[in-house]
Formats: structure tokens, C-alpha cells, sequence
């Protein structure tokens, strides 16, 4: 998680763009408002549990888990 900065891109195991790095909070990412998605997602904040990363690329966090699976993420209450 240390080498996790914000404004990295978050890309699924396929390469699909999931979100942007907000900032880490415990053990999640927190993405930015700007990729939360639409209808009743627009607007809200969106994490990743750090399980989900298999790596750290450049300035890409890569996740374990394909963007369809991805996107599942738990909204901020």
C-alpha cells in the first residue's frame, strides 16, 4: 500500500479502468468522486480493499480481479 499514491489510475485484471486514487484509508483505496460511476453512484466516493491489488505499475495499481468484478465496490455511507 505504500507504493499506492494519489491521482494513480486503478485498472481491473483485463485493463479496465476502474477509478482514480483519492487517498488510502486503513486498508482500502478510496477513489475520487469523478469515477463513481452513474445514476445512483454518481457523486459518491467508492473503495477497493487493498486484497485486490496484485500490483503496483508505474503509475497504475492493478487489481486481481477483472473490471466487472471490480466495480462491485462498497459506496461511502
Amino acid at each position: 500500500m505504500a507504493d499506492i499514491k494519489e491521482h494513480m489510475e486503478v485498472i481491473g485484471a483485463d485493463g479496465v479502468h476502474i477509478g482514480t486514487v483519492d487517498r488510502i484509508e486503513g486498508n482500502r483505496i478510496k477513489l475520487t468522486k469523478n469515477d463513481s460511476g452513474e445514476r445512483s453512484h454518481k457523486g459518491h466516493h467508492h473503495f477497493v480493499d487493498r486484497n485486490l491489488v496484485a500490483e503496483v505499475e508505474g503509475n497504475k495499481v492493478r487489481l486481481s480481479a477483472i473490471g466487472a468484478v471490480a466495480v462491485t465496490m462498497e459506496q461511502e455511507k
